[in-house]
């Protein structure tokens, strides 16, 4: 049973979302703001985090930070009353891996929470199969209708990034970060040859998926099939 972190200072709202998900068979743990929330999370272990965006003490995109600097792997979904562009961009360029805006429905955050697990067991995995793609991480190999392909490695490690969250929003940032390193010192033109070069190697008709532009965000990888 998957265990979620419920991160807001508002105790009503934890209390909302803890019998939300207890009643969808969750379980849920609970912290009042950012630091508190550091401090639970080594004895808690949580599957997830639900953080709200405006907080005392450490707000959400401090907490995503540190999130990302010592537990990489944890999903995170951003809980906010605001709702504008520039907010989601510095959410997912600080490490959010989606975005859910108040006043929400309770089923389209069970929703979101449930295909955030199923993102994060495919990114822990080794292969990952999106449409008609096998990618292989093991060997580095990408296989499509039977037929085995090496490809560079900077693409390799981008398609894998992309396919291990379909549907996730990746900003340039992140994309290049990942991929390049810190110490990059290209442009991001660079990251849309790469770009480029994917989506001609795995036309959407034969490979199932879809590397989609969002304007003034990044890319996300999209499943077809």
């Amino acid at each position: 049973m998957s265990k979620i972190m419920i991160v807001d200072d508002d105790p009503n709202i934890r209390e909302l979302i803890s019998t939300l998900l207890k009643d969808a068979g969750f379980n849920a743990c609970e912290a009042k703001d950012g630091r508190d929330a550091l401090q639970q999370l080594a004895d808690e272990k949580p599957d997830l985090a639900i953080v709200d965006l405006m907080m005392p003490n450490m707000d959400g995109y401090e907490l995503c930070r540190k999130l990302r600097q010592y537990y990489e792997n944890l999903p995170v979904l951003m809980l906010t009353a605001r709702a504008e562009l520039s907010s989601k961009v510095k959410g997912f360029e600080v490490g959010a891996d989606d975005y859910l805006t108040k006043p929400f429905e309770g089923d389209e955050l069970l929703m979101r929470i449930r295909a955030l697990l199923r993102r994060f067991k495919i990114e822990a995995s080794q292969m990952i199969q999106v449409g008609n793609v096998l990618i292989d991480r093991n060997s580095f190999l990408v296989t499509i209708a039977d037929n085995k392909e090496d490809i560079p490695m900077k693409e390799f490690a981008l398609l894998f990034k992309l396919a291990g969250f379909p549907g996730r929003t990746f900003s340039r940032d992140q994309l290049i970060e990942d991929v390049w390193g810190y110490d990059f010192d290209g442009n991001e033109r660079t990251l849309d040859v790469h770009i480029g070069r994917l989506r001609d190697r795995f036309p959407v008709d034969t490979s199932g998926f879809k590397i989609t532009t969002v304007r003034g965000l990044g890319y996300r990888l999209e499943v077809l099939i």
